[in-house]
């Protein structure tokens, strides 16, 4: 028989092993693709949640959140008065969230430019109350030291400590009989142990700068600062003092 080209043999098909094997490298290979996935996305949320953990976990952050959404520190009262305005009555001591708290106050009342905010507070977080005294003045509302009986009525009360910075935000501030306005100093502590002495001092006049710009700002006199720093102890203001400091703006106009 001449030489030529081998014959062609019949194509054999393959057995069910053979076909079964590329079909399991194939699933092999999507649960390692799966198991990377799952890997990578860990690390990531570790590289997210473990930092934020650290953060909603500190005695500040749990404070907030707490005083947030839990039981907040201060309560409102929304008041037609007999005046035609709408009012809104702030008590209780300013927490760490009262400022996020306050504004939402605000929405839900509608109050427009000129209504007014009673404000009855020992005080509490200066940097809230700084930001509840600047929420006041954009919105261009006026501040009277008093709280709302059973019946909805004004009636006297104080506002001391971070509740003056609160207060002097009004565009407008009342001067209500018989109410009063308590000052003191304020100072920076910490809770870091190895904060130098130069360190606190640095900081309290950082505070007392603050504190003097903003009140500054607000329209209040500068000798503000010499009320609140001659004594650590809540100085009650006469309605003199007050009105002599530019503190209070006007008489009480509501009934």
């Amino acid at each position: 028989m001449p030489w030529g080209a081998p014959s062609q043999q019949p194509h054999q098909s393959e057995s069910p092993d053979q076909q079964a094997q590329p079909q399991a490298g194939a699933r092999r290979g999507r649960i390692w693709g799966m198991l990377a996935s799952i890997v990578f996305a860990g690390l990531l949320l570790a590289g997210v949640l473990i930092p934020a953990y650290r953060d909603i976990s500190s005695p500040g952050a749990w404070s907030y959140w707490k005083d947030f959404f839990g039981s907040p520190s201060m309560t409102a009262s929304a008041v037609n008065m007999a005046d035609g305005r709408k009012a809104l009555a702030i008590a209780g001591r300013i927490g760490p969230a009262s400022a996020s708290w306050f504004r939402e106050q605000l929405d839900a009342a509608k109050l427009a430019s000129g209504d007014v905010i009673f404000l009855s507070s020992p005080g509490g977080s200066l940097d809230q109350g700084l930001i509840m005294g600047a929420v006041v003045r954009s919105r261009g509302l006026t501040t009277v030291v008093g709280k709302v009986n059973s019946e909805s009525r004004p009636q006297p009360s104080r506002c001391a400590s971070a509740c003056v910075f609160v207060f002097a935000g009004g565009k407008v501030r009342e001067a209500m009989p018989r109410s009063a306005l308590g000052v003191h100093q304020f100072s920076s502590t910490s809770s870091r142990g190895e904060e130098s002495a130069n360190d606190l001092v640095a900081r309290t006049q950082q505070t007392t700068g603050m504190i003097l710009d903003y009140m500054t700002r607000m329209g209040v006199s500068p000798s503000i600062m010499q009320a609140m720093t001659a004594s650590k102890d809540i100085r009650w203001l006469t309605e003199k003092e007050a009105f002599d400091l530019n503190l209070t703006t006007a008489r009480y106009a509501g009934r």
